[in-house]
């Protein structure tokens, strides 16, 4: 195990050795093809399988998911390619995996083709570690802790202990938590999956995604349906992402302290219901969060009155964007009853914190709720 500080390993994480007049990180390099003369032995050969700032990144992730030890990752072009990687790779006609059922949002498509494939799929909540209850027999587990948008917490190594006895795999999506957040491999999980548009890289101009796995046949597995899907980052987008991975301490340690600001603030307002933040004592989640988690994320979810409220407190809020995503260093929200598909309220709000002023962020939302809720 690495005695290196988050910090300190995100900065320097998949550089490579200094060379004289070399940068740091080097550039994305742009190739379709590489010059190739006798037998294809080398490591790259075509672009779709693979490149040398993909391979970076990929190092780079490694040391974050699994300090000190042997791992490897696989970089996608989106959170939903490497999910279907996992998933596809593994499962075959006749299997069963067995999914969270207030999960990711794009879980039911998923859902869909598995079952055109033959594969049976079972659904459980995350809360209350519920997928025990249909865990017999299965090929694969996928976790999602804390899960999208309810914030809900499985206690993993409960849930990979009973899997591998049965000779279940297990695939925890750690997209909220981030490896600075939670390190699914270290709690025993076969596959830490993420999507990488999100925390990792914390812009929100990058889609992205990555697996990382212990066991190299699983990761020869997951490698294989990325080249057969296509499924491949471009290097600029690589780059980039390697780069922002640089402040990924700094992003997720002012993000989370946020979070808990913003939470604490929400419990004491009247006008909020349901709130949801693992990081508060109150939370149901707290017990199982505080054993397996380092640190608590930057999503909190709360509920308003209805519809309209939701849509008021929205459209007053003025350093906050309204957009479907989580995790940047602008804070975003949004009304999740919009899409459809996720069981929440219609007046349910997902607040992804950014990493603005704590004072500034507060009082934008206070004077959104007083907008939202005058003459109520």
């Amino acid at each position: 195990m690495s005695t290196q500080g988050d910090g300190t390993r995100a900065v320097r994480a998949g550089l490579p050795e200094p060379q004289q007049y070399e940068p740091t990180l080097p550039g994305p390099v742009f190739a379709a093809h590489f010059h190739l003369s006798g037998e294809p032995t080398g490591p790259y050969t075509y672009g779709r399988d693979g490149n040398p700032t993909w391979t970076r990144l990929e190092q780079a992730i490694g040391e974050l998911e699994a300090p000190g030890e042997d791992v490897e990752t696989t970089v996608f072009a989106s959170g939903m390619a490497a999910i279907s990687a996992v998933l596809f790779s593994q499962a075959r006609s006749g299997d069963a995996v067995v999914l969270p059922d207030d999960g990711y949002q794009a879980l039911p498509l998923l859902r869909e083709q598995l079952e055109a494939y033959g594969v049976e799929v079972r659904t459980a909540p995350t809360g209350g570690d519920a997928q025990l209850a249909v865990l017999e027999g299965a090929k694969l587990l996928w976790l999602e802790t804390p899960s999208n948008p309810g914030l809900d917490v499985c206690d993993v190594r409960r849930l990979v202990e009973a899997a591998h006895a049965g000779g279940t795999l297990v695939a925890v999506d750690n997209t909220l938590a981030t490896p600075l957040g939670q390190r699914p491999l270290e709690l025993g999980a076969d596959f830490s999956v993420a999507s990488d548009t999100k925390g990792m890289t914390g812009h929100g101009d990058v889609l992205l995604g990555h697996v990382t796995c212990r066991n190299p046949e699983l990761t020869a597995g997951v490698r294989r349906w990325r080249k057969i899907a296509g499924a491949i980052p471009g290097p600029m987008e690589a780059w980039l992402a390697h780069r922002s991975l640089a402040t990924l301490e700094l992003r997720i340690e002012r993000q989370c302290a946020n979070a808990l600001v913003l939470a604490e603030v929400l419990a004491k307002h009247q006008a909020v219901s349901g709130l949801r933040y693992p990081g508060l004592p109150t939370d149901p989640s707290y017990a199982n969060a505080v054993r397996q988690m380092r640190r608590f994320g930057s999503v909190v979810s709360f509920v308003l009155a209805d519809r309209e409220t939701a849509e008021r407190f929205l459209a007053a809020l003025r350093l906050v964007e309204d957009a479907t995503s989580f995790g940047g260093v602008r804070s975003t929200a949004e009304r999740r009853g919009r899409w459809g598909g996720d069981s929440v309220p219609e007046g349910f709000i997902r607040f992804s914190v950014g990493a603005e002023n704590p004072a500034d962020l507060v009082a934008d939302v206070e004077q959104a709720l007083a907008a939202a809720t005058a003459g109520s």
